[in-house]
């Protein structure tokens, strides 16, 4: 962690020209840790003494300005280990009081990045030289925070109100080019004359030849009080509606209003006091053990600590043309691999979207035909002779999957990777006609596969370290978070997923309503309820997935026949516009009163009575008799080693099934509640409506001890 490392610190070198250039080093991002805040005050300190520094330009070592404030130093914050830092130190008084008050100017020379707390410390220098290429942004909200550091009062003033709320509020950061029109930065130049070129800036505003303005009290971008108030209430009508659960938003906007009516030096005050609130709240604890996690998912024990380098994947082919096989196919030509696609579909490789990113000016015209020629459609296996990896991408279908890949045994290259994007079957199922079985791997993305961010990686037990280093590597180059786990019916993410359906039919079928469930789950931070979402993938792929766990998992599997029963009504979700939902013409969902006919149907079949506790269910009891089985599930698949970390089936549950990243992750929610708490209920409704709740050995056992879910030293080993 950068926040241990005594050797963050800043250097002082001066020059002929009576600059001192102060360089901060605190590799691989130059953080701002304690120990380069307190250097930094010492360097400026020692050039505010000497009579032969006449100016002070501030850059960072080995071409990134500053990554900001260390968050591996959060942790320690938030549980007490580390001493609080003095409320105000940065800001005010290192920040504020002593880079921008000095009486000698500064300029920032900018490379690489200028984030966070880095940006914070440039926009407190007098002005601000960068590269076309720099990164520029504050994007503390990510973490369930402010900036701390003037951000929320200086950004405002640089480049406008509105800019600079969609700057925070979305965690937005801009190129060079564009902080140049904005005003955040005063000239672009490139990398060798940064420094030179930022020495002449502070000497021309030590000579009045350039303004010497603090941005604090610029005001020339600030739009006028009842302006200003309107666009405040308009960001708060939307943060509100996009994130209600959230209240860090709305502290942002408060603290921005508090420097445009009292004046900046009180903004700075409030900010801080904020900043010190959140720190310790719920959202943020949640949020920086998720930014670890996903960290961490790229360490995988007896596999990626072995010394092995990945070999080069020069060719990759896909089977399979739908819309799984073209989103892979976008995945990796968007990323320069050359791809054959075997059945190519025109219909689904448009709705791969490559033509809307040009038309939306993310890609150019030359870059989308290059990235097209990078793809060649095949109808035969004869191009498969010279490929590095193979993703079949077929239908679930155990039986076709077997031929294709006893057909790929014969016509790839002994050192081809055999990868199966397959979501719930057994791996060893499908290479059980093969002799390759050590090049055989899980490559299960996620619909649209190539905007969706997880990759999960499936390895069996005759795996080979290697093919899993390798597609760890390629995982990371084409942008995805790869979570490698041990393969089984449904891997980690389905089989966690697989109960939330079943809760939801279980619950319908003894008397809660269908309705009411979707909205308390959406309330809860789930992107959509369970019934929308069974319209929305469509019952077929439902009952598909289903039939894998009444096969596999029958002791635990709640058989309803609610779903057949309205797919025999020719009901079968979006695609028909009937399903839990009736859809218009635009597919906007609404209730359909006729579903009653079908839970009643549904009932009589199973023998079911209608529980009247569970028609007055509150919206708590439905979150969690709806998601205390998945983590029941969560616990099974840790117990097995089916998932290494604990941290891990975070990272999957929030990728992979929209768990809302700010309650941590299925197994971190678990761990905050309680394993007590999670076993007992679990206990209360197994005894009631059977083993389909019944806590797993794991659960129980935690629970008896009062122990947590995840061991507190994963977690620590997840920030290293």
């Amino acid at each position: 962690m950068a926040g241990s490392n005594p050797k963050g610190r800043t250097v002082m070198e001066v020059g002929a020209d009576g600059v001192a250039v102060i360089s901060i080093i605190n590799p691989p991002v130059n953080s701002l840790s304690l120990d380069v805040l307190y250097s930094l005050r010492e360097s400026y300190d020692q050039a505010l003494r000497r009579n032969d520094v006449k100016a002070i330009v501030l850059t960072g070592a080995k071409g990134k300005f500053s990554g900001g404030f260390d968050i591996g130093s959060f942790g320690g914050f938030q549980e007490g280990k580390l001493p609080p830092s003095k409320p105000g130190f940065m800001s005010v008084e290192v920040l504020t009081d002593t880079v921008e008050a000095a009486r000698k100017p500064s300029v920032a020379a900018i490379d690489g990045i200028a984030l966070g707390g880095g940006l914070e410390l440039a926009m407190v220098c007098h002005a601000r030289i960068s590269t076309s290429s720099a990164q520029l942004g504050l994007p503390e909200l990510q973490l369930g925070l402010i900036p701390g550091s003037g951000g929320t009062q200086r950004l405002p003033r640089l480049v406008g109100l509105s800019k600079a709320l969609e700057m925070m509020l979305m965690s937005k950061p801009v190129k060079g080019e564009e902080a140049h029109s904005l005003g955040l930065v005063d000239a672009i130049v490139s990398p060798d004359v940064l420094v030179n070129t930022a020495r002449r800036w502070a000497l021309d505003i030590l000579e009045l030849k350039r303004p010497w303005i603090p941005s604090l009290y610029k005001n020339d971008k600030i739009e006028p009080l009842g302006e200003a108030r309107e666009i405040l209430k308009f960001a708060r009508t939307q943060a509100r509606k996009q994130a209600p659960n959230l209240e860090h938003p709305i502290v942002c906007i408060d603290v921005i209003e508090e420097g445009i009516v009292s004046g900046p030096r009180a903004g700075l005050w409030k900010e801080t006091k904020a900043f010190q609130g959140l720190l310790h709240s719920d959202t943020c604890k949640s949020l920086v053990h998720i930014f670890f996690a996903i960290r961490g998912t790229s360490k995988v024990p007896g596999i990626t600590d072995q010394g092995l380098v990945p070999r080069r994947i020069r060719k990759v082919a896909i089977l399979g043309g739908g819309l799984m096989g073209s989103g892979i196919a976008a995945a990796l030509i968007l990323s320069n691999y050359p791809v054959i696609l075997k059945e190519v579909n025109e219909k689904f490789l448009q709705a791969a979207n490559l033509q809307s990113r040009v038309k939306k000016g993310k890609m150019t015209t030359e870059k989308f035909e290059k990235t097209l020629s990078l793809l060649k459609g095949v109808l035969d296996y004869e191009s498969f002779r010279d490929v590095d990896m193979v993703i079949e991408a077929v239908i679930e279908n155990i039986s076709l999957k077997q031929q294709i890949f006893a057909d790929l045994e014969k016509y790839c290259p002994p050192h081809c990777i055999l990868a199966s994007n397959t979501s719930s079957i057994d791996l060893n199922l499908i290479g059980e006609k093969t002799k390759s079985h050590d090049r055989i791997i899980g490559a299960h993305f996620f619909s649209p596969a190539h905007v969706m961010p997880l990759l999960e990686i499936v390895r069996t037990e005759k795996t080979s370290p290697q093919v899993i280093v390798d597609l760890l590597d390629v995982g990371k180059n084409i942008k995805k978070t790869p979570v490698v786990v041990g393969n089984c019916t449904g891997f980690a993410v389905n089989r966690m997923f697989f109960p939330y359906t079943q809760a939801a039919l279980l619950l319908v079928e003894h008397g809660a309503d269908v309705y009411q469930i979707d909205k308390a789950i959406t309330k809860f931070g789930m992107p959509m309820g369970p019934f929308r979402m069974c319209d929305l993938v469509g019952f077929g792929v439902v009952m598909a997935t289903g039939m894998q766990f009444f096969e596999n998992f029958p002791e635990r599997t709640y058989k309803s026949m609610l779903i057949l029963l309205m797919q025999e009504d020719k009901r079968a979700g979006e695609t028909t516009r009937k399903g839990f939902y009736m859809y218009d013409e635009k597919l906007k969902p609404g209730p359909d009163p006729d579903i009653k006919k079908f839970i009643q149907k549904a009932r009589e079949i199973s023998g079911v009575n209608v529980d009247p506790k569970l028609m007055k269910l509150s919206d708590k009891d439905i979150v969690e008799m709806m998601l205390f089985p998945m983590v029941n599930e969560a616990c099974r698949v840790y117990a097995e080693g089916i998932a290494v970390k604990a941290t891990d089936l975070d990272i999957a549950s929030v990728m992979g099934m929209g768990f809302p990243p700010y309650r941590g992750g299925i197994m971190f929610w678990a761990d905050y509640l309680g394993s007590k708490y999670v076993c007992s209920r679990l206990e209360e409704w197994s005894n009631t409506y059977g083993n389909f709740f019944k806590p797993c050995t794991f659960l129980a056992q935690r629970a008896a001890k009062g122990a947590r879910l995840s061991s507190p030293s994963e977690q620590a080993k997840s920030r290293l």
